[in-house]
């Protein structure tokens, strides 16, 4: 095996003049050397964002963009090969913030000349927004910005990949998305698909980060090819960092009129993305930063524009939540301020503003089971909220907020009528059991929840069941990891796979016993009639029985969510076939000499639908807090002049298990009518109320408000200094850059969305 590595781009905007390798072809060991030529074809995550080289080919367009890539015998060869390549540049002006980039004055990144460099625009109006806020008693206008941060998993990204004189590329990688993979290797090396291998490995930490496919990916596989030999590029931590593909940097605007009593009449939310130099999974996280605040609240009219800008920076993708906890965050600190405005609890004011179950939104969502208002009591309860908001003593506060997130994206990335999710069982004759599904492991437990369904409906133990995951030779289709899709798409697979099993033995058993299909029952490994235990048979004989009466054992199973998409350009953007719901309250101490913060406990309620495996469920909450903090306190991808300052661990500053406080969690169940056995989402959505409520708290402690995350104690020390001079006590944004949106899409909300009428108390 080879090792490969990559030469990156030192300047954060510059044109390649000349690339000279030939000093590093003649080092000894050196196998093989790739420049952007030899890999000229663009990709990327969707197909509106087609615009990556694996290699830069004219011009680099952020600091760490990789140029050239090596394979040689050995690391220290490769690295060393690294050091006599000469590339020349023309360093060119950068565009290193939101403002640069609406500078028609500032350079275009994917272009020659001037102008704004808008990514992607969104501009979208529901119901009538103007009379919803001429309907107001009060309209309230406040601005926030969410800082961008990174994944940080324990394990770098890493793919080898070999070809085999047969003319088929395998590729091993860590990576959420070995069929989006696989497609990408297909059409970068212009092979046919039939004649790839991807091999998903478990993942060591994902958390959206290893949802795209990566240069190295690709210039692993072009590498084995022209070398005969297997290659392995494993990222340095430092190279994980410019990677980055984390949590966009997003400025928010959100307006809301409401009445005397605090129901809202109309919302208008505004939203600007950094999306760093490419596209990734932008022009989807721009709809996102707009589309999921009306599944918490019943908002009669809404409006929403959104943009996402380039950068000279690492391009941003989707990071735990995508696009959701940055207009979370923005939405929840806002509803507190409207209900101090409003002398009204914040818990009360949100009640008097729920969405309801079974219901429509104003911008076409579909809400099945939600139980946010038990997740709200439950927490206000044990959080002791009403004896300590606004009672604690100076430098201490609790803080609350709400969140929701979805159960898979109501469509693929590339448009199909598809299934999204396929899972085969296939059963020996001994009675062994294999389940079979690209679904793949990055921590969030999804090898045991497919094993704990098929365990369950064959009336087995999980120990009896095996797993083939995530090799696109030998398992049939999921789309990958990502947007909270695996347990309630590929667990719904897996039910009617298990269930069409079942249907096979239980016919055999049924005529063997001459007993009603109907009533048999599949049980600690016996199959046996409900109305007369005695008559049964163990679950080896009932396999031998189908085997004889129904060959082969095998069945698959395959779930499609129902056609949700709105009747609107972006509708492709929100739906889900069901949404979780997540209350929490944080109590903390805020020192007002320092300005630093110190969570001491947290109480968080999550609406799961049913929980396959609650301490599983238990576990995904606790780490979605402790991300959250790290958010909320600690993290940024912190750039001086368009080059990132902290690109290691020990400069990047996230919680250790020392900052992490006592979390109180409680499980919720709505038992939703089209999960698997009920099941809801939970990797994602228990970190977005964390956030805001961590802001939310620090007011509550010394009456400022930082409008911005993460709450660093400069910031806070700031907050403090305003307000003793007398002035406004806050930090965050002052204003928005100046952009036209141009007139919004109009459109009619659906018949049974929530209306100004109906919600009058």
């Amino acid at each position: 095996m080879l090792i490969g590595k990559l030469v990156r781009s030192p300047y954060r905007h510059a044109r390649i003049t000349r690339i000279d390798v030939s000093r590093a072809a003649a080092l000894p060991g050196v196998k093989g050397i790739l420049t952007g030529k030899d890999l000229p074809i663009t990709f990327g995550i969707m197909p509106v964002a087609q615009d990556e080289h694996a290699l830069a080919l004219e011009k680099v367009r952020y600091h760490g963009e990789p140029v050239v890539a090596v394979a040689a015998v050995d690391a220290d060869t490769a690295e060393a090969a690294l050091r006599l390549i000469e590339v020349d540049y023309e360093e060119l002006a950068p565009v290193t913030s939101i403002e640069d980039a609406l500078d028609p004055q500032r350079p275009l990144l994917d272009g020659e000349g001037h102008g704004q460099n808008v990514n992607r625009k969104a501009s979208l109006e529901f119901g009538d927004v103007g009379a919803g806020f001429a309907d107001a008693d009060h309209v309230r206008e406040d601005l926030f910005f969410f800082e961008g941060n990174t994944h940080l998993p324990m394990e770098e990204h890493s793919a080898v990949a070999m070809w085999e004189a047969r003319g088929k590329l395998t590729v091993w990688s860590s990576t959420q998305v070995p069929h989006y993979l696989h497609r990408t290797l297909a059409n970068v090396l212009e092979l046919e698909p039939a004649h790839i291998r991807v091999i998903a490995t478990p993942v060591g930490g994902g958390f959206g980060g290893k949802s795209d496919p990566f240069s190295h990916e690709l210039c692993a596989a072009k590498l084995a090819m022209v070398t005969g030999r297997p290659v392995k590029i494993t990222l340095t931590r430092e190279e994980v960092f410019y990677a980055h593909r984390g949590r966009h940097p997003v400025l928010m605007q959100v307006r809301s009129g409401f009445t005397h009593d605090g129901e809202i009449t109309a919302m208008h939310f505004r939203t600007m993305l950094d999306g760093g130099a490419f596209g990734s999974y932008g022009p989807a996280t721009t709809y996102y930063t707009g589309a999921l605040q009306t599944t918490t609240y019943a908002i009669p009219s809404y409006k929403f524009e959104g943009l996402r800008v380039l950068t000279n920076k690492p391009p941003c993708g989707p990071k735990r939540g995508h696009g959701t906890p940055q207009p979370r965050l923005a939405l929840e600190c806002h509803l507190d301020k409207i209900a101090e405005q409003l002398e009204l609890d914040p818990i009360e004011l949100r009640l008097r503003n729920l969405v309801e179950p079974f219901s429509k939104t104003v911008n076409h969502l579909r809400i099945t089971s939600c139980g946010l208002r038990e997740c709200m009591e439950w927490a206000r309860e044990a959080s002791g909220w009403a004896r300590k908001h606004r009672q604690l003593p100076y430098g201490r506060g609790v803080g609350f907020a709400v969140g929701a997130y979805m159960c898979g994206a109501g469509l693929p990335i590339y448009w199909n009528d598809m299934p999204q999710s396929e899972v085969q069982i296939k059963i020996d004759r001994g009675g062994g059991v294999t389940v079979y599904s690209m679904a793949i492991e990055i921590g969030q437990g999804s090898d045991s929840m497919l094993t704990d369904i098929v365990a369950e409906v064959l009336g087995l133990e999980p120990r009896d069941i095996s797993l083939v995951a995530a090799d696109t030779d030998l398992t049939p289709i999921d789309l990958g990891s990502y947007s909270s899709r695996v347990t309630f798409m590929a667990g719904n697979a897996a039910v009617e796979a298990a269930e069409r099993m079942r249907d096979k033995i239980f016919a055999a058993v049924a005529a063997e016993l001459e007993a009603p299909f109907d009533r048999l029952v599949a049980r600690a490994h016996r199959i046996y009639d409900a109305a007369d235990h005695d008559v049964g048979v163990d679950w080896k004989q009932a396999v031998q029985l189908a085997s004889i009466a129904d060959p082969p054992l095998v069945t698959a199973g395959a779930y499609k969510p129902p056609n949700l998409a709105g009747p609107y350009k972006g509708s492709g953007v929100g739906p889900s076939p069901a949404y979780s719901y997540t209350a929490c309250v944080v109590e903390l101490d805020c020192d007002a000499e320092t300005g630093i913060v110190d969570v001491d406990r947290i109480w968080i309620a999550h609406d799961i639908g049913r929980p396959i495996n609650p301490v599983s469920v238990e576990g995904q909450i606790v780490g979605s807090v402790y991300m959250a903090l790290g958010e909320a306190l600690y993290e940024e991808q912190a750039f001086r002049g368009g080059y990132l300052k902290n690109p290691s661990i020990l400069e990047y500053k996230s919680p250790t298990f020392l900052e992490m406080p006592e979390v109180e969690t409680h499980l919720v169940e709505t038992i939703d009518p089209e999960g698997p056995f009920g099941a809801k989402e939970v990797g994602q959505g228990p970190l977005l109320p964390v956030i805001p409520a961590v802001a939310n708290a620090v007011y509550d402690a010394v009456g400022v408000r930082i409008d911005e995350v993460p709450i660093s104690p400069d910031k806070v020390l700031r907050a403090l200094a305003q307000a003793e001079r007398g002035k406004e006590p806050r930090w965050g944004p002052k204003e928005m850059p100046p952009f036209d949106f141009g007139e919004p899409l109009r459109v009619e909300p659906p018949e049974d969305a929530p209306r100004r009428e109906a919600m009058s108390r």
